[in-house]
This record gives structure tokens, C-alpha cells and sequence, in this order.
């Protein structure tokens, strides 16, 4: 072959290089696409339900989240709270499966809020807090009967039942001082850019728990805990806090009233006795067997069960606070500075506090929620105690008597525990009366579920067969292309190209 013909060829050959390079490029781009099957989603939604049986009630809280966590803890949401009808589950001693058919109705509204497709894998767990651990005290055999028809009964509907369990009152107060940082963004926080931090500078709150049988004092002291019994090591979003906690069974507002009952009838054993914490013209008949039916309260040698009394309502503020120091026992705390009340080791306390529970509640009542300064609030107190029954019947028409009744007392036992219990005397006005924080009820639920959240593995994202149709449209314009850009080369070379023609001639 001549020189002239080695260099018609060229244009030929340049023109099938570029045909190959053409295909070689659309073959790669098509098994690109057949090897990019699955295609990311977002993370799936995934719930929990959360029973607080209470020595007085029992209530229903379902949380959500995403499938994604921050450093092995969910960030958990509020979705909806049920109250269940009637009392806490450990008054059905005498007929337990009642404990379990009082659920269903709360259950049926979880039920309904969560997608089918998640309900067999939302965990549901119960917990039971003082009113069952007294309960457990007084007959274990029905405690356990009480769980097992409550367990029967979660476990006829399509959740993943985890258990029902008593938790100690260690645990319930833990687990509300988990709530309340969470909810306040102490833990973790979202920022601007759309990431969640650790803040450097966390307010970390301390917790105050009061319920119908127990109370928790919770918080991270300056020093170390000195007894290990009140130290909890907790790792929350990938950092340690040491945690001081107690829990003073039978010091719940329920329990504490009826103690106080007792201490005046047993200090006065006739039909007829005063009682400073109830408003004057206010009486009370009470069988004796309504007094003493509970652990919490020290019975006679011998009593009459049903032998009646009659409590006199004398509406004295100062004696009704007098006689809530002498139940609480603070002389045996008095000479030691890491003590609360009843001979209780207990760190001073240190930070801001949110009170909540039955604090809240009684503090709301008389208008001193969230914060109110301190002599306000004992003028407050001291007034409310002093006012006759009949003058708070025309106030409060609508308010329940067994209610109305009580405030006085829960008032004063508040401050009794507060100052000089705890020892709030000089930081009173960092104490907040709390129901809810960001839509969310704080208790001991929520940490409870966000404590969980550890043990619950991370999903990955639900994945489907095939790609987005962004990179559909990509993948067929750039097989348009290569495909046209080889027509025309071809066309060029054997039609457009005269050097090709003559040398086919």
C-alpha cells in the first residue's frame, strides 16, 4: 500500500476509534445502571409505648422516632398520651383482671396512631412505680397476678411486648431527670445546619418527682457521690453524666396524708379530733380501716377496724406546717450537711430544678406556677390554710372536695420537704413548677423510652429495586447522544467524505 493510500486510511480509522470509544462509553453507562439496583429512603418512622401505672392512676404514652439515632439514642417524640379510667392498677387486688380490661381502651387509641405496618414491631412496656411496690410489700402473690393480666391483655394486641415490670424509685428518678434535660436540648441539640450537637455548655436541670406514694430528688452534684446505693452512671448521645438519686417510699402526697391522719388519731384515740390541715368547718368521717390499710402507715397494737373518727377541720396554717416536720423527721439530719430528711445521705443541692408531678399541680392550684419568689409564695400558703371551708366552696364551685381539701396539707408538706428537707432555702427561685416542656409531659416515661432507645438496633432504610427518575432521564440522554454522535461519524466517513468515495472507486 502507497503513501497516499496509508493516509486516506487514517480518517477511516480515526472515525472507527471514535465509534468504539462510543459504545465502550454506552456499555459502562448501562452496567452502571444495572449494578445501581436499590435506592436509599428515608429512614422509616419507629414507635414505642410506654404504661405509667401510678399508685392512683395508670397512663398510655406512645412515642416516635426515626430510625436514625445520634450516637445509639433515639430522639424520641411525644405522639399522644391516653389516660386510662380509674384507679392505679394496684387497687384491684380483690379483683385482677380489671387491672388488664382498664387498658384496652388506651390501647385501641395506640392501636389506631400506628401504622399497621409498624405495630408488630412498636415495643410496648408497662411500668409500675410506688403503688405496686407497696403493693409487692403487703402480698406479692398479687402483685404478680396484677402484672400477669395486665401482660394477658397488652399481649392481645399486635405490639411487640416487652414486659411489665415494678421499677425501683431509683429508676423512676433517673429516668424523669433523662425527660427533662432531653426535652430542654441539654443533651443534644439541632443547629441551623441541620445537624444535631452535643452543647458545649448543656443546662443540665436537676429533676423533682412527687407522687401519690414516693418522691425522687434527682441531680448531678458538684462533688462525686459519696454512696454508691444514690450513684447512677448514665451515657446519653455518646457522654457520661454521674447522677445523685433517691427515692423516699411511702413520702408521696397520698401516703404522707393518710400518715398524717393516723399520727393525729393515734395522738388523740377519741371519735372526735382536730385537724389543723383541713379548712375550719370542714369535717371528715373516716373508718380506722381506711387509715391503716397501707404499709406506709405504723398500725395500733390494737384497733377496731371499723370503728369510725371524725376529723375537725380547724384551719391552722402554723400547726399543719408543724406537723408535717414532725412526720418528715428532720431532727436526724439536722447535724449533718450531706443529709436530706430521714436520715438520708444526700449532696447539696446544686443548679436549676424542675419540680413536677403533684408539686406541679398544688403549686398551679394556687396560682405559684411556674416560679413565684418565696415570701410570696409562703403568704400564699398561709393564707389559702387559714380560709374557712365555706369561704372556699363559693371560690372553687367546681372543684372536687377530695380535692379541695388536700391542697392545704400538700402545700405544706411541699415546703416542708423543699426547705427544710432538701435545703432550698437559698435557691429557692431556681426551683420551677412544671407540667410540660415542648408539648411533652414530663415524667418518667419519656427517659424511659429514650433509655431504651440503646438497646433498640438502628434500621437501615427500607430499599426498593430500581433508580430515581433524575438519574433515568440522565442515563437515556446520554445514550441519545453517544448513539447520534455515532450516526454522524459514520455518516460523515462513508457519505460526506470524498477521499473515501475515490478510494472505494
Amino acid at each position: 500500500m502507497g503513501v497516499m493510500g496509508k493516509l486516506q486510511m487514517k480518517p477511516l480509522l480515526l472515525g472507527i476509534i471514535l465509534v468504539s470509544v462510543a459504545c465502550v462509553s454506552l456499555i459502562a453507562l448501562i452496567l452502571t445502571l444495572a449494578q445501581h439496583q436499590t435506592v436509599d429512603l428515608s429512614y422509616p418512622t419507629q414507635y414505642g409505648i410506654v404504661f405509667d401505672a401510678g399508685s392512683t392512676h395508670t397512663s398510655l404514652f406512645l412515642y416516635q422516632w426515626s430510625g436514625n439515632q445520634e450516637n445509639n439514642t433515639g430522639v424520641v417524640s411525644q405522639k399522644l398520651t391516653c389516660d386510662v379510667k380509674g384507679d392505679g392498677i394496684s387497687s384491684y387486688v380483690k379483683n385482677p383482671s380489671d387491672a388488664g380490661q382498664c387498658l384496652k381502651e388506651c390501647l385501641d387509641v395506640a392501636l389506631a396512631a400506628v401504622p399497621e405496618s409498624q405495630q408488630k414491631l412498636t415495643p410496648v412496656y408497662l411500668g409500675a412505680t410506688a403503688g405496686m411496690r407497696l403493693l409487692n410489700l403487703q402480698n406479692q402473690t398479687q402483685a404478680d397476678m396484677i402484672l400477669a393480666e395486665v401482660t394477658k391483655t397488652i399481649q392481645s394486641y399486635p405490639f411487640d411486648f416487652q414486659g411489665a415490670k415494678i421499677i425501683s424509685g431509683n429508676e423512676e428518678g433517673a429516668y424523669g431527670w433523662i425527660t427533662i434535660n432531653y426535652l430542654l436540648e441539654g443533651f443534644i441539640k439541632y443547629t441551623f445546619e441541620g445537624k444535631w450537637i452535643h452543647p458545649k455548655a448543656g443546662r443540665i436541670l436537676g429533676a423533682l418527682d412527687l407522687g401519690g406514694a414516693s418522691t425522687q430528688i434527682s441531680f448531678t452534684p458538684i462533688d462525686p457521690v459519696k454512696e454508691p446505693a444514690s450513684a447512677l452512671d448514665l451515657q446519653l448521645y455518646g457522654y457520661r453524666y454521674q447522677l445523685y438519686t433517691h427515692s423516699y417510699l411511702c413520702y408521696g402526697k397520698d401516703q404522707v396524708l393518710k400518715r398524717i391522719q393516723a399520727y393525729i388519731q393515734t395522738s388523740n384515740p377519741n371519735n372526735t379530733v382536730n385537724h389543723p390541715c383541713y379548712h375550719s368547718g370542714y369535717n371528715l368521717t373516716i373508718a380506722l380501716a381506711d387509715i391503716y390499710n397501707s404499709p406506709c402507715v405504723d398500725k395500733p397494737m390494737t384497733y377496731d377496724p371499723t370503728k369510725k373518727v371524725i376529723f375537725i377541720g380547724t384551719g391552722n396554717s402554723q400547726q399543719c406546717l408543724s406537723l408535717m416536720e414532725t412526720l418528715v423527721n428532720l431532727s436526724k439530719c439536722a447535724l449533718y450537711p450531706d443529709c436530706g430528711f430521714n436520715n438520708i445521705y444526700q449532696p447539696p443541692v446544686s443548679g436549676e430544678f424542675y419540680a413536677f408531678s403533684a408539686y406541679f399541680y398544688t403549686f398551679d392550684f394556687l396560682g405559684l406556677a411556674p416560679k413565684t419568689p418565696l415570701p410570696q409564695v409562703l403568704s400564699t400558703i398561709s393564707s389559702f390554710c387559714n380560709k374557712t371551708w365555706s369561704t372556699l366552696q363559693s371560690q372553687y364551685q367546681n372543684v372536687p372536695e377530695k380535692y379541695l381539701r388536700d391542697y392545704c396539707s400538700s402545700a405544706q408538706y411541699i415546703m416542708t420537704i423543699l426547705l427544710k428537707g432538701y435545703k432550698f432555702n437559698a435557691t429557692w427561685d431556681n426551683i420551677y413548677f412544671v407540667k410540660q416542656v415542648a408539648n411533652n409531659d414530663i415524667g418518667w416515661t419519656l427517659g424511659y423510652m429514650l433509655n431504651l432507645t440503646n438497646m433498640i438496633p438502628t434500621e437501615r432504610p427500607l430499599a426498593v429495586t430500581g433508580v430515581h427518575h433524575s438519574q433515568w432521564a440522565a442515563g437515556v440522554f446520554f445514550i441519545a447522544f453517544a448513539l447520534f454522535l455515532s450516526l454522524l461519524i459514520i455518516i460523515f466517513f462513508c457519505v460526506w467524505n470524498p477521499d473515501a468515495q475515490a478510494h472505494a472507486v
